[in-house]
């Protein structure tokens, strides 16, 4: 037998057995009920009190009233007070059951308000056959004439529904026996039309695309986006608790101070939901942070509460001013502002004086152990446990003195946490001085100790963590009420992550040191502010986020959704300009002006309304390399000998009238002759050209990684370094670009007609601008 059968004795076991076989429950049923050892300790203790008033003999259906009491109970301390009204025939119905279990999950603290529950469970309320029939006629009047037309095809649920909603506390079975009764009055016996089945009625179906949109109406104006992570945030769409109602989440723990703390809290924040994205200040942030960063933000704005955000500073010896610049950024570049900024060290002193409290409760001692012991899940347990507080006291005080090295002594805590671990530090010993506090303390708190009461001082409402903190959360808890403090929930959801990369700080590290990247914003990388300097705008990436979908488990996603997010964004976002990567230089021997012609270009070629910009045409113009050939194969429609091209956005088409190639048979120049469009015969092909052009460099990026997952063994046995593409990217150093770009600047996003999606780069200078590919037009099918 599993857990809890393992700890009792054979005739223990049968005995239980017989108890819970004895209210109805199958064999099989009772032995799967004794697996769980808190359902089956709540139910033996229910069946005992219930034999105990009605004698050996319990009947199925008081029984079932047992069952449900003892698996749907969330607090068991009200075990004994549901039972006594079960046994004494006072809850007879499912019905009434839930609407007790309900009553004292809203009402956690004793003693309960007996009357007021009697009210709210329909205790002592009496439906008379009469007051069934009187209600159900009234409902059938109401629909006389839809049954009339529908007859049997009527949805005789609405029926139920309705006279249900009159009548709370009425035995369903009873209901339905009237209504039936009643609608047989009417209508009569069914005929074979009854008989048939209702013909189904066909939805229209929606194409692909529609699917994963909705209609939004913004400033008076109709468009279409995908549905925001802020709709699926808002309201009851997340079962999350009502700011002050912190008490109805599973597992929460109520303590006496709860309702009197929770009263407190609501008073200060008025009932508005507080939420806080807290990032350590010690690396850049990842696509991984983006999905925090608009669940934390997201359902503070979708349900108009609030979002701090809060540096987890502990640890002085990894953080850098430049992470904290860079996390703001990140968080206000993808279109959050958060309500306040604060830092785990505001609350240093609060903190401390906590922890001296913690100790005076003989809740924490001073540890001498050293880090090698008490690492993993099963330590020896600390021979210092059982100190005298006042001991501790005198230690914890020689610590935050200096008077310990680093790894001499630490403050624990007394709990087990639900992974096992024992006794997690609070405070360890450090000798670096901080970027905000200086020298004033060399002892600094650990997250474990810290998280949850920092979300306690800014009465943090959700704290929402990825799933691997669940093991957290019993300690989160248990720190709050140790200490007599406002206890925020915790709720978890799964991280979010990508194929063909690595974001962990430590991995980063290794590949800017060996050279394979540049720096944390590598546009190779996905970390936020390579993304930015790729060209992804942040649309784009909380679009990706609101795909993902806030998930309790883990997502992991391939690169390429990412970049469908992007062209979605970037084709309405990115103004067109030509430019030639690989250029040929043309020249048309019979140019139709003597100087440069300048030509209109729209900006968004599908919508004129957004402007046009203008560009030179000139005798010398230059084409893409790959847009001619000396010999048209079957299915080539560009320019080659005998197969003129048309000129986007000028009118004209060009012939090739003579190749010129240098001593190794290269073609480094075409003479052309052009001819009007309107004159010319249709061309197969229109290609993009520049003339009188910028030259520029571009960057071209592929995937880092040559594998899905870089960091598995099994796929990578030789480690994420020797799975390095060696083609991630191609720098093009004498591409060409139109003039209508020469005014942008670094950020700057435009899409190069037939190339795809491109962004000035940050180093770019003047006279020489960079740009990086972001994504090209269409998605390559190798990479879906």
């Amino acid at each position: 037998m599993a857990a809890a059968a393992a700890t009792m004795a054979a005739e223990e076991v049968e005995e239980v057995l017989g108890l819970f076989t004895g209210i109805g429950l199958s064999e099989a049923k009772a032995r799967e009920t004794l697996r769980n050892g808190a359902l089956s300790a709540l139910l033996r203790r229910a069946v005992l009190q219930a034999r105990s008033t009605l004698g050996p003999a319990l009947d199925k259906a008081t029984g079932t009233l047992l069952y449900n009491t003892a698996a749907r109970l969330k607090d068991p301390k009200h075990l004994g007070f549901l039972v006594g009204y079960i046994t004494r025939r006072e809850i007879l119905t499912d019905l009434q059951l839930s609407a007790a279990l309900e009553y004292v999950r809203n009402h956690p603290l004793e003693p309960l308000d007996v009357a007021d529950f009697e009210r709210a469970c329909g205790v002592g309320v009496c439906i008379t056959p009469e007051q069934i029939e009187e209600a159900v006629e009234a409902v059938i009047s109401k629909h006389r004439t839809e049954l009339l037309a529908e007859r049997y095809h009527f949805n005789m649920g609405l029926l139920m529904g309705e006279a249900r909603n009159q009548l709370r506390w009425a035995d369903g079975k009873t209901i339905k026996n009237e209504v039936d009764l009643q609608v047989l009055h009417l209508l009569g016996p069914k005929t074979e039309a009854d008989l048939e089945k209702k013909p189904k009625v066909t939805k229209a179906r929606l194409a692909p695309a529609e699917k994963q949109k909705v209609a939004v109406v913004e400033n008076g104006d109709m468009g279409t986006e995908t549905r925001s992570l802020l709709e699926q945030l808002r309201g009851e769409a997340l079962k999350f608790h009502k700011p002050g109602e912190n008490y109805k989440t599973e597992g929460y723990v109520v303590t006496p101070n709860t309702m009197a703390l929770l009263k407190q809290h609501l008073a200060i924040t008025g009932g508005q939901v507080r939420t806080r994205f807290p990032p350590e200040p010690n690396g850049i942030l990842h696509i991984g942070h983006a999905k925090a960063i608009n669940f934390n933000f997201g359902y503070a704005k979708a349900n108009g509460g609030v979002c701090f955000l809060r540096y987890d500073d502990t640890n002085p010896e990894k953080e850098e001013e430049k992470y904290f610049t860079a996390i703001r950024e990140m968080v206000e570049w993808l279109g959050y502002q958060p309500y306040a900024v604060t830092h785990a060290s505001d609350y240093f002193d609060q903190l401390y004086t906590w922890a001296l409290e913690l100790i005076r409760r003989g809740q924490a001692y001073v540890c001498h152990q050293k880090v090698e012991e008490i690492k993993g899940h099963n330590p020896p347990p600390s021979p210092w446990r059982d100190r005298p507080v006042e001991e501790s006291l005198l230690l914890f005080e020689d610590m935050r003195k200096g008077k310990f090295g680093e790894g001499e002594a630490t403050l624990r805590m007394k709990l087990v946490m639900e992974d096992g671990k024992m006794d997690p530090v609070a405070y360890r010993v450090k000798f670096t001085p901080h970027h905000r506090t200086g020298d004033k303390w060399c002892i600094y708190p650990t997250y474990d100790y810290t998280h949850c009461l920092c979300d306690s001082i800014e009465h943090i409402t959700h704290s929402l963590c990825t799933k691997e903190f669940q093991a957290r959360r019993s300690s989160y808890f248990w720190l709050c009420n140790a200490l007599d403090v406002y206890c925020p929930v915790q709720w978890e959801y799964g991280r979010l992550n990508l194929l063909y990369t690595v974001v962990s700080k430590r991995k980063i590290i290794r590949l800017v040191e060996t050279g394979a990247v540049r720096d944390w914003d590598d546009p190779r990388l996905f970390t936020l502010t390579a993304l930015r300097r790729r060209g992804f705008p942040p649309e784009a990436i909380n679009n990706f986020c609101a795909r993902v979908g806030v998930t309790v488990a883990q997502a992991t996603m391939e690169p390429h959704l990412l970049d469908a997010c992007a062209r979605e964004v970037l084709n309405e976002q990115a103004p067109r300009a030509m430019a030639v990567l690989e250029p040929l230089k043309v020249t048309i021997t019979n140019f139709p002006a003597p100087k440069a012609l300048e030509i209109l270009v729209p900006n968004f070629p599908a919508d004129e309304s957004r402007g046009f910009h203008k560009v030179p045409f000139h005798q010398t113009i230059y084409i893409e390399e790959t847009d001619f050939r000396e010999e048209a194969d079957k299915g080539y429609k560009r320019l080659a000998p005998g197969q003129p091209v048309g000129l986007r956005h000028t009118g004209y088409v060009i012939t090739v009238q003579n190749v010129i190639k240098d001593v190794s048979g290269h073609v480094m120049e075409l003479e052309v002759t052009c001819t009007k469009s309107d004159v010319a015969e249709k061309p197969k092909a229109f290609i993009h050209w520049v003339s009188v052009p910028l030259s520029c460099e571009v960057r071209l990026y592929e995937r880092l990684f040559l594998h899905k997952n870089p960091e598995d063994p099994s796929e990578v046995p030789g480690g994420f370094l020797s799975d390095l593409n060696p083609d991630s990217l191609r720098v093009v150093h004498n591409a060409l670009v139109d003039s209508s770009v020469h005014s942008a600047r670094p950020f700057d996003k435009f899409q190069f007609e037939r190339l795809g999606y491109f962004s000035v780069d940050p180093d770019s200078e003047e006279g020489k601008m960079v740009f990086n590919r972001t994504v090209t037009l269409k998605e390559d099918p190798g990479k879906a």
